[in-house]
């Protein structure tokens, strides 16, 4: 009796070190699943998602791209920089790879040059044929000039006599138009991406508006009746880049346009993105318009490292073959696909088992 009584008290201290045991690792267990359920971060789509309290952090949204199209443009259009520009003395520079009709315009209103700008090609067709180019609309003609193709050459202009009524800024009426508009033989058809015509607004200093003359706008107008505002893009360096390069567009239907005068999409000359000074640009950020950074660091910004501002849309100036080489695949991480389905699975597991969905 008491050799069995003897051997059932060492099986309860024995069986009272299991518990013991066990009781630690369900309180081990406890604290690792409180701590899970209070601060969990996965690597989901290669973005980290944070649930802290009781509440999951919102996942900043991915950045859209917008929608590009390559858009060749026959005409360039400069300024000289010169300090003396003024109403009686404007030269610039023109060049086209088409038979085209330049129409200038002194004092045109602002409100009838937008209206006739989203007209139909056809109608500026009939107004440059019957001469009749926002007739009743500007204050004074300017050069008209009818020419075949050519390299650039320059160009002097000069306001008829009068003075302009420009009105009190805001001013009503733009100083200067210049229409670069192509000459299409009768019968013809284009293709509906092709430009027919590039519109220049120019403002000239004065005493009212001090401002150095330069060009306020460029319209590039299509066959199929796009019209889309140029813009410049900016690079890294500080030199703008103007449409004659490449350029992005604000229009309508919000897309991208990469002009091309024949050298294909823009290099930036191979300059490197500012963040990793290795891969070349390759991205305009918008609405900053900063082509500074390269689409392997634009994964890790949310501002532009040039001017801080947010990165709101892009859209690529040039060829991201490069990517191939800094991507992360099976092949540079050496994981099988079996062991990459095996992790997805334990992930998605232990997302299920703390109610994180």
């Amino acid at each position: 009796m008491l050799v069995a009584m003897t051997a059932m008290l060492v099986s309860v201290a024995e069986f009272s070190n299991i518990l013991s045991v066990l009781a630690v690792l369900m309180c081990f267990c406890a604290m690792f699943l409180l701590i899970m359920r209070n601060m969990t971060v996965f690597w989901l789509h290669g973005e980290e998602l944070m649930f802290g309290g009781n509440a999951v952090h919102p996942v900043q949204q991915r950045i859209p791209q917008m929608k590009m199209m390559k858009v060749h443009i026959p005409f360039t259009f400069k300024l000289h920089e010169t300090s003396n520009s003024s109403y009686s003395d404007l030269r610039c520079t023109i060049s086209s790879q088409v038979p085209y009709t330049l129409q200038a315009f002194w004092g045109v209103s602002i409100r009838e040059l937008h209206h006739f700008l989203w007209k139909a090609w056809s109608s500026f067709q009939t107004a440059v044929k019957d001469d009749s180019l926002l007739r009743g609309h500007y204050q004074h003609c300017g050069l008209t000039l009818h020419e075949t193709s050519h390299t650039e050459k320059t160009i002097q202009m000069f306001m008829p006599e009068g003075k302009l009524d420009l009105g009190t800024p805001p001013r009503h009426c733009y100083p200067l138009v210049i229409f670069l508009i192509r000459d299409t033989p009768e019968n013809s058809t284009l293709h509906p991406d092709e430009t027919v015509a590039l519109v220049n607004v120019v403002h000239i200093r004065d005493n009212v508006c001090t401002l150095p003359t330069n060009i306020l706008a460029q319209y590039l107008k299509q066959a199929n009746g796009q019209l889309s505002s140029l813009k410049q893009l900016y690079l890294a360096t500080g030199n703008a880049l103007s449409y004659q390069d490449d350029a992005c567009s604000d229009d309508a239907s919000q897309r991208a346009v990469v002009l091309d005068n024949g050298g294909g999409m823009i290099t930036g000359q191979e300059q490197l993105c500012v963040v990793c000074q290795y891969y070349p640009l390759s991205r305009a950020l918008l609405p900053c318009r900063h082509t500074c950074i390269c689409a392997s660091c634009f994964g890790k910004l949310e501002t532009c490292p040039m001017c801080r501002s947010p990165i709101k849309s892009y859209f690529c100036v040039r060829n991201e073959d490069y990517l191939a080489d800094c991507a992360s695949g099976p092949e540079k991480t050496g994981a099988s696909p079996k062991r990459q389905a095996f992790s997805q699975w334990i992930q998605n597991s232990i997302t299920e088992f703390l109610g994180l969905h």
